[in-house]
């Protein structure tokens, strides 16, 4: 009786979840069309009138799943017309970077069926890519002053690990092995050189390894380094921004909350997108980060928040319909 007083409850609650998502989700649509800049794509949080290559693209398939295909092809003709001759894509910096570089290609290879005329955008993009990687695997970028936050905290470069999904699906759908292989070799030496299930940076980069690893098939570390978040996630469902702080991160925290879905757990996932919904703007944006001692983005609203909290729906409504 008791095991189904409480299955239950989790039914009327998750019900009730998913009219508070609905919204939270519409108001997190509005801020984006709200915010594209025009003729241009998403802002930099802190430069709200340039726009960002990176984020713009790995939005595109945010917005195609969500079926606002109108925006997310106008963002993909944007990203066109700002690629570098040699395939790249920049930072708000004007630099070329191999991260922002791979996350364009997430953007282009989503409206590809649609848009057929950007696959040798693709290809070039790719190429660029694979101008970086290392024989070895690592992969590398044009710009080294990537790696350092406030606080003189480090961004790992083992987050280039959530360049290699996009770079193996041109692969295996444009025919091109050596992408595949390529791919497969960067896995192998980041797991060589890197104790990538350790939570030891800001969540937000953690949940780039997290899900570059699920999509690439390594659940077993994915299992491992969800595990060490679950043991710091507390009762209202926020997850410190690193192990040793209070504060949280916003984006970080609607990340991970896509990693467990992704995997089928859905209980720590509505945990940690509940107590987002709490602290939504008005805007439907997020600050980047909040609580005391916060010194990510705290007092701006960051475009890749609001990205990462619509995938999150995205799964949660996906998983309501397979249960149904």
């Amino acid at each position: 009786m008791n095991k189904l007083l409480g299955k239950m409850k989790n039914l009327i609650r998750s019900e009730g979840d998913g009219g508070s998502f609905n919204k939270a989700k519409d108001r997190a649509i509005a801020w984006i069309k709200n915010s594209v800049i025009k003729d241009g794509g998403l802002p930099s949080a802190d430069a709200p009138h340039i726009s960002y290559q990176e984020v713009t693209g790995y939005t595109i398939p945010t917005l195609w799943m969500l079926n606002e295909k109108k925006l997310a092809k106008s963002l993909a003709s944007w990203l066109i017309s700002v690629q570098r001759p040699d395939g790249s894509f920049s930072a708000p910096d004007g630099k070329p970077y191999t991260f922002d570089t791979g996350q364009a290609l997430r953007g282009l290879m989503s409206v590809m069926d649609e848009m057929p005329d950007v696959e040798n955008n693709i290809i070039r993009t790719c190429e660029w890519i694979m101008r970086q990687i290392e024989p070895d695997g690592r992969v590398t970028t044009p710009a080294k002053d990537l790696w350092h936050l406030a606080g003189g905290r480090q961004i790992p470069e083992s987050i280039h690990l959530y360049v290699l999904p996009p770079l193996r699906d041109a692969g295996e759908k444009l025919g091109k092995p050596e992408y595949v292989k390529a791919v497969q070799n960067s896995i192998s030496y980041y797991k060589k050189n890197n104790a990538l299930e350790k939570f030891d940076t800001l969540s937000h980069f953690f949940g780039y390894i997290m899900e570059a690893l699920y999509d690439l098939g390594e659940t077993e570390l994915v299992r491992a380094g969800m595990k060490n978040i679950k043991i710091l996630q507390k009762r209202d469902g926020s997850i410190p921004a690193y192990p040793d702080v209070n504060w949280i991160c916003s984006t970080g925290m609607a990340q991970l909350a896509v990693v467990w879905l992704k995997m089928g757990i859905e209980g720590p996932a509505v945990k940690a997108m509940r107590y987002l919904c709490k602290l939504q703007n008005e805007s439907g944006g997020f600050f980047g980060s909040y609580g005391k001692g916060a010194n990510y983005f705290q007092r701006h609203e960051i475009s890749w928040g609001v990205k990462y909290f619509l995938d999150a729906y995205i799964l949660f409504q996906n998983k309501k319909t397979l249960k149904a």
